[in-house]
């Protein structure tokens, strides 16, 4: 069992946590929250990560970018602690489990299969095909350095703004912006995960930011994901303001000054590594505190 909690990279889930957390604060702050959506969103979040951990550790040692002259930590498959028959049949159990949960999450919302059923529905399979092809498949997209994008897409927008709609059955446009904060944050973990493997990637034909802009200006890259994101909430809030404790995030910044320091300062990929742990609780924080001030 230790293997597969291995493979299933439990850190990552407070950065996918932090995306659906958002948007269940805001429809708390409308007065729309409800502990069975939350429930199965966070189910259907969990199914989801865990997905795209399993089909990164799969598509990465498949095309090359998990070979032995990685310096980051080993994967499953490449180290051979799980075959790739079975890592394929996990993926596929997985796969179906979030489906599943998330039709159940759907109908919970909605009551039934109208319309919006149906455009959830297929936002689900994207999100399923996404986890899957980032490294997986003939083409990931992943190797053309489109993984960025896709995040901004469904760690903010899709996770934040869908949640939300699931709790509110509306579409509040000012939500684009802590989707924004969310999102950019997320790229920033991915950031650091690209500029840790950077020289293994480069090798492998993977062309992800760092590797087609170099290190220097990726770093520059890092500094300006941080920066907005503080700066989209802080233009919600203004926009919102109520009192101060609204501005609690900010008590979070110090923990991205660290963490973009590390970034700049730290060359190898072992010092590096913690550092996407402590990006992603960073995010988890960010989202809680934010919300906080939304609530109190």
């Amino acid at each position: 069992m230790k293997k597969w909690l291995e493979a299933f990279r439990l850190r990552t889930l407070p950065l996918a946590l932090a995306s659906i957390g958002m948007g269940a604060f805001l429809a708390a702050s409308s007065g729309n929250f409800d502990w069975s959506i939350f429930g199965l969103c966070v189910t259907t979040t969990i199914f989801l990560q865990v997905l795209s951990n399993l089909a990164n550790d799969y598509g990465d040692s498949i095309h090359g970018a998990d070979s032995i002259e990685r310096t980051g930590p080993q994967r499953s498959v490449q180290s051979g602690a799980i075959t790739k028959k079975a890592m394929l049949t996990a993926i596929i159990i997985c796969s179906i489990l979030a489906l599943a949960s998330g039709v159940g999450l759907i109908l919970q919302a909605f009551g039934g299969f109208g319309e919006v059923f149906w455009y959830f529905l297929g936002l689900g399979g994207l999100s399923i095909l996404a986890a899957i092809t980032y490294t997986a498949g003939k083409r990931p997209y992943g190797y053309a350095g489109l993984g960025d994008l896709s995040v901004m897409i469904f760690f903010g927008f899709v996770a934040v703004m869908g949640s939300a709609y699931l709790y509110e059955q509306t579409i509040n446009w000012l939500y684009v912006l802590p989707s924004i904060s969310v999102g950019l944050f997320s790229m920033a973990v991915l950031n650091v995960n690209n500029i840790r493997d950077i020289d293994s990637d480069r090798k492998a034909g993977k062309k992800s930011v760092p590797v087609r802009v170099g290190r220097k200006m990726a770093v520059v890259y890092h500094w300006f994901m941080l920066s907005f994101g503080v700066l989209a909430s802080l233009v919600f809030t203004i926009l919102h303001f109520e009192g101060v404790q609204q501005l609690l995030f900010l008590l979070v910044c110090p923990l991205f000054f660290v963490n973009a320091r590390a970034v700049k300062i730290h060359t190898s990929a072992e010092k590096l590594d913690p550092f996407l742990k402590q990006m992603a609780l960073s995010t988890l924080l960010f989202v809680v505190l934010f919300g906080i001030g939304q609530l109190i």
